[in-house]
């Protein structure tokens, strides 16, 4: 599990620049076994501000706000 994954999964500069995605998509995507360590690897990127986390249908979402 790498930081750039969750990062590319989340956005494309090109095509969805403002893309959000909700845990559940990341975690599916990634294959995550251990949610701590994903949760730990989310709140390191918020607090380098590189991801901001938001809200989407009502559940936890997260938004890249610099890559």
């Amino acid at each position: 599990m790498k930081k750039i994954d969750i990062l590319n999964f989340i956005t494309d500069f090109r095509k969805a620049p403002n893309n959000i995605k909700t845990l559940a998509e990341i975690r599916a995507h990634i294959g995550a076994s251990d949610d701590a360590a994903l949760l730990r690897i989310l709140e390191e990127m918020k607090q380098m501000r590189t991801l901001r986390e938001v809200e989407k249908n009502g559940e936890r979402g997260f938004q890249v706000t610099a890559k």
